[in-house]
C-alpha cells in the first residue's frame, strides 16, 4: 500500500497523523523550494498549528524540479517525518495542500496573487538569491540578465516579482515574504533580491512592494540528514505503507522569527516558534557556532576519512579541535540575546553532533562551500581581525576546504558548488583561491589571514599528518 488519504486509517496507532480537515480552506502559505529541510521543519510546524487555525496550509512550489511533486502527488501530499532521538518517532505530515511546478506558471502566479495567501516562504539555499558580495541582487548574473530582458521567470526573484505584480493587479493586498535559508540577515537580503529586480523592471511595482510587503528575518535550525534507502525501509516497517519520499531529522528544532508581518501571522507560537524584534543574535550564534563547526567537521573529517558527523565526533582530536574553535575563536565574535547562554548552547550543539541516531553525511555538508563559508566562517574571521584576535584556528577549515577541492579535482568527482569551474581551476593553488574576491572579499587583501590559511594548507598536504595539524 502507498501512503495516501485513503490509507491513513491503516496506520498503526503509534504513528501520529493529521487530526484536521486538510482541505477546509485554501492554502494560506506559498512555499518555494520544497526540499528536505523545509518538509522536516516549516511544514512540520504548520502541521502542528492547522488543528487550531486551518487557514495556513501550504501550496508547495518547485521551480527547478518535478521530483517532489512526482513523489508526493500520488500520496495526496502526505509524507512521513522520522524524528531521531534515543528512540525514533514517526509522524505523517499533512500540511501540504497543493504541489505546483514551474510548468504551471499561471497557477503559481494566481496562488501568490490570491487574497487568501498571506505568507510566502522560501528555502532555496544561499545560491538561490543571486546576491553579489554587497548583499544586493547581482544584476550581472546571467540568470538575472535573462530576467531583465522580460523573459519568462526563472529565478526566485523573477517568480516573486511576477507574482507580486499579479497580486497588485488583482488587488490581493499586503503580504509577507519570509526567507527560511541559512543566510545572514536573510530578510534584508531577500528584500534586496526581490526589490532590486522589481526596481530594474518596474519602479511602480518597487514602490508598491515598499508599501505592501514585509520581509522579516528568521533563524531556523534542525539537523536534517538526506533521505536514503535505510530510512525508506524503516518507515515502511513502522507504518506498514510505502512512502516514496520520507524525511528524517533530529528531534531538536528551533525557529526564531522577527515579528514584522504585513498582515496577521500564523499562530506558530503554539508550535514553539519564538517571535522577537531582533533575530540577529540567534542567527549569528547558529550560523557561526553550529554551521561554522559543521563545515569544519565536514572538510577536516573528510580529509581524515570520516563519512558521518557522528563519526567525526568520535574522533577525539577532531572533536576537541571543533570545541576549541567554537569556545575560543567563534564565541567571542557573538553578542548573544539576553536569553541565550552561549556556553550551554555550545554544549547542546556538541551533543547534537554526536547523536548516534543521526546519519548526517559530511559530503552533504561540504556542498556549496563558496556560498556557505562567507557566512559560517569568514564573517567571524573579519570580527577577529578587527578585534586583534588570532585567526590561526579559523584558518584551518578554510585550508581544509582548499584540500577538499583539490581532492575533488584529482578524483573527478562532481563538485556541488555554483562556482565549481572557477574553484576547480584554482584547486591546488592556495594563493589563487584566496584571490577569489567573490568569495573572500576584503580578506583577499589581508596578509595575516592569507598567511594563516597558507600555513595551514601546507600542514594539510596529502600524505601529511592531519591530526598533528589540529594540535595547538
Amino acid at each position: 500500500m502507498r501512503l495516501s488519504n485513503a490509507t491513513l486509517a491503516n496506520l498503526p496507532v503509534s504513528v501520529a497523523r493529521p487530526e484536521y480537515d486538510r482541505h477546509a480552506q485554501p492554502p494560506g502559505i506559498v512555499h518555494i523550494g520544497p526540499g528536505a529541510f523545509h518538509r522536516a521543519h516549516q511544514a512540520a510546524y504548520v502541521d502542528a498549528i492547522l488543528p487550531h487555525d486551518p487557514r495556513w496550509s501550504i501550496s508547495e512550489v518547485a521551480l527547478n524540479s518535478t521530483g517532489v511533486a512526482d513523489a508526493l502527488g500520488p500520496q495526496d501530499g502526505l509524507y512521513t517525518l522520522a524524528l531521531l532521538d534515543r528512540s525514533t518517532d514517526y509522524r505523517v505530515i499533512g500540511s501540504i495542500a497543493e504541489l505546483l511546478t514551474a510548468q504551471r506558471r499561471d497557477a503559481i502566479l494566481s496562488r501568490i496573487a490570491a487574497p487568501t495567501t498571506r505568507l510566502v516562504t522560501t528555502t532555496v539555499t544561499e545560491k538561490g538569491y543571486h546576491l553579489d558580495g554587497t548583499g544586493a541582487l547581482d544584476l550581472d548574473h546571467p540568470a538575472i540578465v535573462r530576467e531583465l530582458t522580460g523573459a519568462e521567470p526563472g529565478t526566485l526573484s523573477g517568480w516573486l516579482v511576477a507574482g507580486l505584480a499579479a497580486r497588485r493587479a488583482a488587488g490581493g493586498g499586503a503580504i509577507t515574504l519570509l526567507s527560511c535559508d541559512n543566510l545572514a540577515d536573510n530578510g534584508h537580503r531577500f528584500r534586496r533580491s526581490v526589490r532590486d529586480l522589481a526596481a530594474a523592471r518596474d519602479p511602480d511595482l518597487a514602490a508598491w512592494i515598499d508599501d505592501h510587503v514585509r520581509f522579516p528575518c528568521a533563524m531556523v535550525d534542525s539537523i536534517t540528514p538526506a533521505t536514503d534507502d535505510a530510512l525508506r525501509a524503516s518507515v515502511q516497517a513502522a507504518t506498514g505503507v510505502e512512502d516514496a519520499w520520507p524525511i528524517q531529522r533530529e528531534a531538536f528544532t528551533q525557529w526564531v522569527i522577527e515579528d514584522d508581518f504585513a498582515t496577521d501571522r500564523p499562530p506558530f507560537e503554539l508550535a514553539g516558534v519564538q517571535f522577537t524584534r531582533d533575530v540577529r543574535g540567534f542567527e549569528n550564534a547558529k550560523l557561526r557556532l553550529l554551521n561554522g563547526a559543521h563545515s569544519t567537521l565536514a572538510y577536516v573529517g573528510l580529509l581524515l576519512g570520516h563519512v558521518m558527523v557522528r563519526d567525526a565526533m568520535r574522533d577525539p582530536v577532531l572533536a576537541g579541535f571543533a570545541e576549541r574553535l567554537m569556545r575560543d575563536d567563534i564565541a567571542p565574535s557573538i553578542v548573544p540575546p539576553a536569553e541565550m547562554d552561549l556556553s550551554a548552547y555550545i554544549d547542546a550543539v556538541l551533543g547534537r553532533f554526536a547523536n548516534p541516531a543521526i546519519a548526517h553525511q559530511l559530503a552533504q555538508i561540504a556542498w556549496d562551500g563558496s556560498q556557505k563559508l562567507p557566512y559560517r566562517l569568514l564573517d567571524t574571521v573579519r570580527d577577529a581581525r578587527a578585534a586583534g584576535r588570532p585567526v590561526d584556528r579559523l584558518a584551518l577549515p578554510i585550508a581544509a576546504w582548499f584540500r577538499f577541492l583539490e581532492l575533488r579535482r584529482h578524483s573527478g568527482e562532481t563538485l556541488v558548488d555554483p562556482r565549481a569551474d572557477a574553484l576547480l581551476a584554482r584547486a591546488g593553488d592556495a594563493a589563487a583561491l584566496l584571490d577569489l574576491r567573490d568569495v573572500f572579499g576584503d580578506l583577499s587583501d589581508d596578509a595575516t589571514f592569507r598567511d594563516a590559511v597558507t600555513r595551514r594548507w601546507h600542514a594539510l598536504a596529502p600524505g601529511g599528518d592531519v591530526r598533528a595539524a589540529l594540535g595547538e
